[in-house]
């Protein structure tokens, strides 16, 4: 490959364009194509090393960029989470990705870089080059050919940045936030403050063993240890919020503690190899690996959806297990769990015929739109309240929370064989279990149904609904003439939802202490007494995400419909024990003898929707735990075999409980027997 150069007088004035014309032809025109982007590097490396002329050019252009540019923006913004908190940086990176910065490459590095690489395709094929590479390029550059010993180009600069990423480190790590979560931090033995000072200590030992000859500088062992110290404190603070909560700006301040310190770790690095080889070449790995990072953060610094991937990713998961600790409560074992959600469940199928009866009555007071939508929200989302401190289980509601047990349970397994056996253990008993609710649902939803027919009938002389409303009933539930299973995924959206709500005001309640904090009330204390104070407490405290996770799924529900015709589009909801209640309202309304067409099709559609229920809330609920675990299963052929082999050989664990207890294993083998 022939490489076009700017001629010395042109290199001479605007050392840049070395820099520019060379990047425009070292770019493969297929940026995935690594063997095309590594023979051009090997070819301009080959280049140089017989070329003397143009090594003196592309150094002196080095060095003028690094000695006359401000570094600033390069070494301690670039690919560094900034101090302004999640919304702020949300908030730039948006109105940047719309507008961008003036970039101006004769005053910033950084900006030069972003001109350099302006193409989001580029961070593929510089850091898939390999290492090796790019050494050898830096390595046929030849500083050693200048004047030995002198102090190298930036460093300096360099040094004084470590220093000021130092300081920002010590800020942070004195973050109130931060010390609430773990306060020893607060002493003076804090390695926030530790390394704050012996940063400076560093900079001035290699700025003294440049400029003196004789000195011995010290080197960077010491820093690098107080640096994984720090990294220690903040996955210390990790692993606390999963019992004291998270928030959205800790995990924030928590992901830009840790870009500091990596940040801190490649600089100190650089200039410790440098100190012992004032050549150079032993800093050449540190500094690539520092160079493709900078290249992976300039080419997506805007990036909002990687932004919120990454700093969403803990409190994501944080919710998941707080849904999953619930979950558990929803995965019978045992006879007597089995039957204890049976009955759980008939009590809901009871109250939900109740509810459905008062929907329909709301709808035939043919109110205004938006006081429609606030009625039916309100008779969802009470209800479902009712029906939780009751202590019953709409069935609907189990797998929005078990499938982030089950994520909990796969994380775990691995592929293991023993696992994995457990794994379809808690599966075969979370299938039972789904089972056992949805029946006990229906089975009390029917004939509760009728039976309020019946009692309003005897004490008005009318069925509770009307024909044409029967008629009505039927054709909005026919699996496909109308939009019931696509309402029924509308639905599942929303069971999904509140799966996340319900982790959500369970890790509030636990990060913002509202248990603790209601206690504390004074006028609380008189009112109630210090006795019934705590209870209330303890009982927020234990259920203050399930019940607004059922609030607000009522309140989905009551408003799909609402919303849909405020923006002009098909939205309704389709709940299985709902539409259940509304066949057993059909069937008294046509005196027991419905047109049995219409209604056995009414009835499949109830299935379907029953399973389109189930099937969007499980599948959403368990990638969500999956990615924010980090979870890769690559098991699915094996357990989905695992499975089918159990359902063949023992096809009575799927629907009924075990006839015996099952036998308690050692907490060290994973979990219990089936």
């Amino acid at each position: 490959m022939v490489f076009k150069w700017p001629d010395p007088e042109t290199a001479a004035q605007d050392p840049q364009a070395v820099l520019f014309a060379l990047l425009e032809q070292i770019r493969p025109a297929d940026p995935d194509d690594l063997n095309d982007a590594t023979d051009r590097l090997v070819a301009l490396t080959a280049r140089l090393r017989a070329d003397a002329l143009l090594r003196q050019q592309l150094r002196e252009a080095l060095r003028t960029v690094f000695s006359t540019l401000k570094a600033a923006s390069l070494y301690r913004d670039l690919g560094i989470l900034p101090i302004t908190g999640f919304f702020s940086e949300t908030w730039r990176r948006v109105t940047h990705s719309l507008l961008p910065d003036v970039q101006d490459p004769g005053a910033s590095l950084g900006d030069m870089l972003f001109l350099l690489f302006p193409k989001r395709t580029d961070e593929r094929w510089v850091c898939g080059v390999e290492d090796r590479v790019w050494i050898a390029l830096l390595e046929s550059l030849r500083f050693g050919e200048e004047t030995p010993g002198t102090l190298p180009c930036g460093l300096p600069i360099m040094l004084n940045n470590l220093w000021f990423l130092s300081y920002r480190m010590t800020v942070l790590g004195f973050d109130p936030e931060i010390l609430r979560l773990d306060p020893t931090l607060s002493r003076i033995e804090s390695p926030f403050l530790a390394q704050n000072q012996e940063t400076a200590l560093f900079r001035e030992s290699c700025l003294t063993h440049w400029n003196e000859e004789g000195v011995v500088a010290e080197d960077e062992k010491q820093l690098l240890v107080l640096f994984d110290q720090c990294r220690e404190a903040v996955e210390r603070i990790h692993r606390r919020s999963a019992q004291a909560g998270t928030s959205l700006q800790l995990t924030y301040k928590l992901q830009s503690l840790r870009d500091h310190i990596s940040r801190g770790e490649q600089l100190a690095i650089i200039a410790g190899e440098l100190q012992r080889d004032r050549n150079g070449q032993a800093a050449y790995p540190a500094i690539v690996h520092l160079f493709k990072t900078l290249i992976a953060a300039a080419c997506c610094r805007n990036d909002l959806s990687a932004f919120w991937r990454q700093n969403l990713e803990m409190m994501a998961r944080r919710i998941t297990e707080y849904a999953g600790k619930a979950g558990e409560h929803y995965i019978t074992e045992t006879r007597k769990e089995y039957f204890d959600m049976a009955r759980a469940a008939m009590g809901a199928g009871g109250c939900i015929a109740i509810m459905a009866i008062i929907k329909l009555a709301l709808h035939n007071l043919h109110l205004a739109p938006l006081n429609e939508m606030f009625a039916y929200a309100l008779n969802y989302g009470l209800g479902f309240m009712f029906i939780y401190m009751l202590g019953f289980t709409v069935a609907t509601k189990q797998p929005a929370m078990t499938a982030n047990a089950l994520a909990a349970s796969i994380g775990e397994a691995r592929g293991k064989a023993r696992d994995l056996e457990n794994l379809i253990s808690l599966i075969v008993r979370t299938i039972r279990s789904q089972l056992v609710a949805i029946l006990g649902n229906l089975v009390m939803a029917i004939p509760i149904a009728m039976a309020i027919s019946a009692f309003f009938f005897f004490l008005t002389g009318e069925q509770a609904i009307s024909r044409e409303d029967a008629q009505w009933l039927l054709a909005g539930h026919h699996p496909f003439l109308s939009g019931a299973l696509f309402y029924a995924g509308v639905a599942g959206v929303c069971l999904f939802f509140s799966g996340l709500v319900a982790g959500y005001f369970d890790n509030l309640a636990t990060y913002n202490r509202i248990p603790e904090r209601i206690r504390q009330l004074p006028w609380a204390r008189r009112f109630f007494g210090k006795e019934r104070l705590l209870r209330f407490s303890v009982y927020v405290e234990n259920n203050l995400g399930a019940l607004a996770g059922n609030f607000l799924f009522g309140i989905m529900l009551g408003s799909a419909w609402g919303a849909g015709m405020l923006l002009g589009l098909p939205l309704d909801i389709r709940h299985v024990a709902f539409s259940s209640a509304y066949l057993g309202y059909v069937a008294a309304a046509c005196d027991f003898a419905p047109p049995l067409a219409p209604f056995a099709w009414a009835f499949l559609g109830v299935i379907g929707i029953g399973l389109v229920n189930l099937g969007v809330s499980f599948a959403l609920a368990l990638v969500v735990a999956l990615r924010a675990r980090n979870v890769t299963f690559s098991q699915g052929g094996q357990l989905m075999h695992g499975i089918l082999r159990r359902l063949l050989t023992q096809p009575r664990d799927f629907f009924l409980p075990p006839r015996k207890e099952p036998i308690p294993v050692a907490s060290g083998d994973g979990g219990a027997a089936d």
